[in-house]
């Protein structure tokens, strides 16, 4: 006899069709191209779940924390551990994503619904970077003649 491994699902229960961020490829990204791509991952997955009021205050949060970042970052001393804003914004990033995606993200994992692809998360994590390396160099040339 061969074992039955189908589940059923409810005639009810609706199947995504919505791509989605799994936490583990937001944090990584976060952790390699900036606050920015937490920013847009987290603000999408929002969107897929239909809470769009989320995506634009996460819009907002994200804005103002790499704008604190980068202001931050030019009054260290040189020999601060680079290390320490990747894994703070990395850590932040899957606290929000463990208190108010977490649910939906095993939900819509539950009903069958798929998470985009490690290389489209390493894409904006690149474009991320770009973003904020261009960012950081503009304000270092016009504030310190770079």
């Amino acid at each position: 006899m061969i074992p039955d491994n189908t589940t059923e699902k409810s005639v009810f229960e609706e199947i995504p069709t919505e791509k989605i961020y799994s936490k583990k490829a937001i944090s990584t990204a976060t952790f390699f191209g900036g606050p920015l791509v937490a920013g847009y991952c987290i603000a999408q997955n929002f969107k897929t779940f239909n809470d769009f009021e989320k995506a634009r205050k996460t819009w907002i949060i994200t804005a103002l924390c790499t704008i604190a970042i980068i202001g931050i970052s030019f009054s260290l001393p040189e020999n601060f551990p680079k290390i320490v804003f990747p894994a703070i914004y990395s850590f932040i990033a899957s606290y929000i994503i463990q208190t108010y995606q977490e649910e939906n993200i095993q939900k819509h994992n539950a009903n069958g619904g798929d998470t985009f692809s490690g290389w489209r998360v390493t894409l904006i994590a690149f474009l991320s970077f770009l973003i904020l390396f261009s960012f950081i160099m503009a304000i270092a040339v016009f504030f310190y003649g770079i």
